[in-house]
């Protein structure tokens, strides 16, 4: 566990930056970055959802999903403590700002599949400013000119048509998704400039920036791995619900209906006899280099 001077506060709100949820701190090609969390504490409340609607393999992903922590615990995170650790801070800036400015290749290319036109001239304004004036996007001049970071992604476009979501899935190693949000990050790999550009590059060149991606991302959600173990009655059913959420937002840009149309089910009242208590996730969108400051599905 990283050690943190952040504390919960009860009935506050505590809010971070984007990239912690869905576990997907082993997500090797596509991390979500940044995160924002405001946690609250109520005395009596039902869950955000009905688990059986939104995670039917509930069994199943909790093996998996304790698998991928203990994995975690003995191979990513202590490489990223130690790049946390190590490298100067202007490095660490520098390549979160670089992976961001590849990410807003994918980000344009689905603002003009889901025909929004003018969110793909600011968000292209913005990669073309990182990219020639920020010295390949290792600068993020961008947010200084007022195009800020976006997140749109294939699963994103699906969703826009009406695909719907699919089970709640954890996968070995890369963490949880729904089915449509994993086939779209299967897309999203293809359409990332590394794919095209992987021929023309050394073998190694190719493995190496992925690696220093999943680093980078891993680095990014250290500080708010304390704010879950400490807010999270079950881990598991926290990052699930605030995985989903967080997607659920991103879908509908910022302005979601009830997590329960995130499954495209109809989701029945469970009556709860027990007092528990309730978390609700709010999101925002803050500077990608930031890190600490999440997927549609």
């Amino acid at each position: 566990m990283v050690e943190s001077n952040m504390y919960l506060w009860e009935n506050s709100s505590s809010i971070l930056n984007e990239s912690i949820m869905n576990n997907k701190y082993l997500k090797l090609s596509k991390f979500p970055v940044l995160i924002g969390l405001a946690i609250f504490l109520s005395g009596c409340a039902t869950s955000l959802t009905s688990q059986e609607n939104h995670d039917p393999l509930e069994s199943m992903n909790r093996s998996v999903f304790s698998f991928n922590e203990n994995a975690d615990k003995y191979a990513l995170k202590p490489v990223a403590l130690g790049y946390k650790t190590i490298a100067p801070d202007l490095v660490q800036q520098g390549a979160g700002n670089f992976f961001a400015n590849l990410d807003d290749v994918v980000v344009v290319i689905n603002d003009i599949l889901q025909l929004k036109f003018s969110e793909a001239g600011q968000d292209g304004t913005r990669l073309l400013i990182n990219t020639f004036l920020g010295l390949g996007g290792l600068v993020d001049f961008g947010t200084d000119y007022g195009f800020p970071k976006r997140y749109e992604d294939f699963g994103q476009t699906l969703a826009h048509y009406g695909v719907a979501s699919g089970p709640y899935i954890v996968v070995p190693f890369l963490g949880g998704y729904t089915v449509r949000s994993g086939i779209g990050g299967v897309v999203d790999i293809a359409t990332n400039p590394i794919f095209y550009a992987a021929p023309f590059m050394a073998p190694f060149v190719s493995p190496v920036i992925g690696a220093g991606r999943a680093v980078d991302e891993r680095k990014q959600v250290l500080e708010a791995e304390e704010i879950v173990n400490e807010a999270a009655l079950d881990k598991y059913e926290f990052l699930r619900d605030a995985y989903l959420q967080r997607r659920n937002n991103l879908i509908h840009d910022g302005n979601p209906p009830s997590i329960d149309d995130v499954i495209d089910e109809p989701v029945q009242e469970v009556a709860h006899t027990e007092k528990k208590r309730s978390v609700v996730i709010e999101y925002i969108d803050p500077e990608p280099w930031q890190p600490i400051h999440d997927s549609k599905n």
